[in-house]
């Protein structure tokens, strides 16, 4: 096991600095120039080139991602280039609530995503099956925020259960955080359970055909003993190797879903970026991301390496 975990950690180094290369390099096409957002309208081409100058804009791009990298190794991803403030407790700020909502719609979409699918598997062909194999088919065609805003409507505006928008950290209070983050986990998570429904079903439908499993029911195990401790675990592979690419549309779309709900996350942060031409916030916000999409490879290798005896041998 720690074999795989150092393979793992070790192939993680290319892929952080081609993240890096790819942040910086995508911001050359934004349109604009932000230098002269920045000197205004009025201002003479000196001025605008004074500016650059000093925001490093004048040097080639080999240089300006050689300065970028050395100092974003040691956590400074410097300054914003509109109210000059230190860029990265910012983004770990807004950072931390991005992460809040997609862990939280990751857990929903886990727990109710293999809960449905394998109730759908042990009932293959039945009533049951059928309804659960339909709304799957439904959530994964539902846009995740006109879900977000039909919640919002029923159990926020009508019933006044939650909270419409808004933001409470859990450090001030567990229980307004998830009063104020459950409607939109459920919105974002929505897809991710249909989609791990599939999967599971047909997964667990695979592994109740297996020798082992049943060997275990000519045995005389118990019903849910078979299933809890060799059908499950067996079936889950997939499941977790489908979480993990997963994770990365969550952060996407923890995007659109802040804005339906007034979230101060990583959505509202960037999309302010990009419109002031910020390129130091983009980079930092591209980055940090692929830094935690990563980091969730990385998780689910080492979810599948428990999972799966194989791997870990191999």
């Amino acid at each position: 096991m720690l074999k795989l975990l150092g393979t793992r950690i070790v192939a993680l180094v290319p892929i952080l600095l081609m993240i890096s290369i790819v942040s910086v390099a995508l911001t050359t096409l934004i349109p604009g120039d932000a230098a002269e957002g920045i000197a205004g309208a009025s201002a003479t081409p000196e001025q605008i080139a004074q500016v650059r100058a000093e925001m490093g804009l004048d040097q080639g791009l080999v240089t300006q991602y050689w300065n970028w990298l050395t100092d974003a190794a040691r956590g400074d991803f410097g300054r914003s280039l509109i109210d000059k403030s230190q860029i990265a407790p910012v983004v770990l700020d807004r950072l931390s609530v991005t992460l809040s909502l997609a862990l939280v719609a990751a857990l929903i979409g886990l727990v109710l995503g293999v809960t449905a699918g394998t109730l759908a598997a042990l009932r293959a062909g039945s009533l049951a099956d059928r309804v659960i194999t339909l709304l799957s088919s439904v959530a994964l065609a539902m846009p995740a925020f006109w879900l977000g805003l039909i919640l919002v409507t029923v159990f926020a505006l009508k019933l006044g259960w939650f909270p419409a928008t808004g933001y409470v950290p859990i450090t001030d209070s567990p229980g307004e955080w998830l009063r104020s983050i459950i409607l939109p986990g459920f919105a974002l998570g929505l897809v991710v359970t249909a989609m791990l429904a599939r999967h599971a079903r047909a997964s667990m439908i695979q592994v109740l055909q297996m020798p082992h499993i049943r060997t275990a029911r000519a045995m005389g195990l118990p019903a849910h003993r078979v299933l809890g401790k060799h059908a499950l675990k067996s079936s889950l592979s997939p499941v977790v190797t489908t979480m993990g690419f997963q994770f990365a549309y969550l952060l996407g779309g923890a995007v659109v879903i802040e804005q339906v709900f007034g979230i101060p996350g990583m959505g509202d942060l960037v999309l302010t970026a990009v419109n002031l031409r910020d390129i130091p916030v983009i980079q930092a916000v591209v980055v940090t991301t692929g830094v935690c999409v990563a980091l969730a490879q990385l998780l689910v290798d080492i979810s599948y390496g428990y999972l799966n005896p194989k791997v870990r041998l191999a």
